[in-house]
């Protein structure tokens, strides 16, 4: 069944067509804009759970919810209805980022404090993609890169953009928009608009090499002049001896050409992404090197980094207590006894060089089950 939702709608006229198509295990399609009325249809107790749904380059980038009855709907996210922009409001982000409970930006994009970002480079790929496969983020990991600066990491706040295949009718409603929202310049130069100290620019552009180059040096330059990071491209740039005589630049691409973007459309900035294998919701904080990028949700980048140094600071007591014999291999590599933990507290009193603080240390120890 298809429920179609025209603009001018209202809640009081969307719900009984809801309540009369309840029938258990139907499915219904809503399409139209929405957003705002599923606030309320949730009020209203009609739903269970809510979450907002993305269908976003033919590709469902979020969730579906389930209704008392049964019942499941779709909810086709309208950007650009009369009452969204090109990019999501803060209010939005921050209903897709729930489980952040610090600061954030002026966006609404979690700002994971700096302190845990430079940390966070020092943590290996392995690390991170471990830990968050423990808590069930199976996919936010992409590889095979062409890399600018294969011999230096990256980390940063994400700012993610969506590019398709042109289309020229909805290509002009997102310039419209754009000029009535005061951007100025080409579309693709937008998301570089929003960029702040310490952000990633981070696009899906579907892969495409050949008329698909996001950037060459000019906008580079733009770009590190405005994040001092550099960018995660889903496809391509040009320029890049340009881009590599930009001193801390760097970018994860997956090709360069010598041509210009064509037949391309920016369709959304701040919004739910496809990386590859990943996905990446604005504000994620990413993690790149030369193996891959791994795109960490905000609210987990303290634990794993606090997870990824008290692992290192265990296997540097480990080698140096095996070096010394004082300890065999089956001893190190399995649950340690009471005797084992009481060395390593007395070895960690006698490093100077601890990458957290000794009372960060302490409690996180405390809920450690070692």
């Amino acid at each position: 069944m298809e429920l179609f939702c025209p603009p001018d709608r209202t809640f009081n006229e969307v719900v009984p067509d809801l309540r009369r198509s309840f029938g258990r295990g139907s499915w219904i399609l809503v399409l139209g804009p929405l957003y705002n009325i599923l606030h309320r249809v949730l009020l209203e107790g009609l739903c269970q759970e809510v979450e907002i749904l993305f269908v976003n380059s033919g590709r469902i980038n979020c969730y579906m919810r389930k209704f008392k009855s049964s019942i499941i709907i779709f909810f086709a996210f309208p950007f650009l209805s009369s009452a969204q922009n090109i990019t999501l409001t803060s209010d939005q982000i921050k209903s897709i980022t729930p489980d952040w409970k610090g600061e954030r930006s002026a966006d609404g994009r979690p700002k994971v404090a700096d302190k845990f970002l430079e940390r966070l480079k020092h943590v290996s790929m392995e690390e991170a993609w471990g830990y968050l496969r423990g808590k069930g983020y199976n996919n936010q990991y992409e590889n095979d890169w062409m890399v600018i600066r294969p011999d230096s990491a990256m980390v940063g706040r994400v700012v993610t953009a969506q590019y398709m295949p042109l289309r020229p009718d909805y290509d002009k409603i997102i310039k419209d928009k754009g000029k009535s929202e005061g951007r100025i310049g080409a579309p693709n130069s937008w998301p570089i608009d929003v960029l702040k100290d310490g952000d990633v620019y981070v696009a899906d552009s579907y892969g495409k090499i050949v008329d698909g180059t996001l950037i060459g040096d000019n906008l580079g330059n733009a770009i590190y002049a405005k994040s001092h990071r550099g960018v995660i491209f889903y496809g391509s740039v040009r320029d890049v001896e340009g881009l590599e005589a930009i001193d801390g630049f760097n970018g994860w691409i997956k090709g360069s050409d010598p041509s210009y973007i064509q037949q391309m459309m920016l369709v959304g900035i701040n919004i739910p992404i496809r990386i590859g294998r990943a996905t990446v919701l604005p504000g994620d904080i990413v993690l790149a090197k030369k193996t891959g990028t791994v795109f960490v949700p905000a609210a987990l980048v303290e634990d794993l980094v606090m997870n990824a140094e008290f692992i290192q600071l265990r296997d540097a007591f480990g080698h140096q207590r095996l070096r010394e014999g004082k300890y065999t291999p089956g001893q190190i590599d399995q649950q340690w006894t009471d005797e084992i933990k009481k060395d390593f507290l007395q070895w960690l009193d006698t490093q100077k060089n601890l990458p957290m603080t000794r009372k960060e240390l302490d409690d996180y120890m405390k809920n450690r089950t070692w």
